[in-house]
């Protein structure tokens, strides 16, 4: 149970970065029992959550060009990309809102689905896709495009500019896009160029994020009850009769007036000098 405890404080402390990382890995967790073909060795994930390269389901089923960003074909998929998930993010939180981190990973998600499923149609070639690598490339490259020259340092390696480990990868997407996984590198280069576009377009003052929170707002705003009038007018506080507030002055003041008259005694005679009565009632207000 302390374990489990831990990740939840983890989950509620930690940033935006470790929440995602979260759930891409809660989502996995959650999909091994229910899309593995154990008997095949690999994951089948049905076409109302993968992105389709059938236009036709993108229309009946547009959902999928977000939810196939949060599913992955095996633990090793998942490991590379939630390892660089976290050192692009890491980067990009230095410059940028955690809002403006939001937009950029949702919509390039979208972006890359949709190219990808345009590049398939242009292909005359059918397939499915899942993986964050599109909207992970475009944090990373976003952040490049921002700061090229920022100096990361590597294991075994050193010192090396941003743009040199940028560059490393979109030209191995290229290389390999005709090799394997054709639709994966896709992704990437695509999710890659939606970085740079939407790092450009902030720059002359245009925030993309703004249509995700925008479209949130709208839906949020649909479902929530509107307050009406009768509502309101039923709880109008109502004023206190003056009447209460005159009984508890005169009472305060008739108590304080007999300690008063206590005290002189007490100040003239003695305490000893007290009956039993005043004595019982003095204890009384003392308390």
């Amino acid at each position: 149970m302390s374990i489990i405890n831990d990740l939840k404080l983890q989950y509620r402390i930690g940033g935006i970065t470790n929440k995602l990382i979260y759930w891409n890995v809660g989502v996995f967790l959650l999909s091994i029992p229910l899309f593995y073909q154990f008997k095949e060795g690999f994951f089948y994930y049905p076409d109302w959550l993968a992105v389709s390269s059938a236009p036709f389901d993108i229309v009946t089923k547009p959902w999928t060009l977000l939810t196939y960003a949060f599913f992955h074909q095996g633990f090793f998929h998942l490991f590379f990309n939630m390892m660089v998930l976290n050192f692009t993010s890491r980067l990009f939180l230095t410059y940028f809102t955690e809002k403006q981190y939001l937009g950029l990973y949702f919509l390039s998600a979208i972006f890359a689905g949709f190219v990808f499923v345009l590049s398939y149609y242009l292909l005359n070639s059918s397939s499915s896709m899942v993986g964050a690598s599109g909207a992970i490339m475009a944090i990373l490259v976003a952040t490049t495009t921002y700061q090229p020259l920022m100096e990361v340092r590597l294991l075994l390696i050193g010192n090396v500019k941003l743009w040199h480990i940028t560059a490393v990868l979109l030209i191995l997407d290229l290389l390999q896009i005709q090799m394997s996984n054709t639709g994966g590198h896709i992704a990437h280069i695509s999710g890659a160029f939606f970085g740079y576009i939407y790092i450009k377009l902030l720059e002359n003052g245009t925030d993309l994020s703004r249509i995700i929170f925008s479209v949130t707002e709208f839906c949020g705003s649909l479902f929530s009850k509107k307050k009406t009038r009768t509502f309101k007018s039923v709880h109008v506080n109502p004023k206190k009769p003056e009447v209460k507030r005159e009984t508890k002055i005169v009472y305060k003041d008739k108590t304080q007036q007999q300690i008063d008259e206590i005290l002189d005694k007490i100040s003239q005679s003695g305490y000893d000098s007290l009956t039993a009565e005043e004595k019982q009632f003095l204890f009384k207000a003392g308390k």
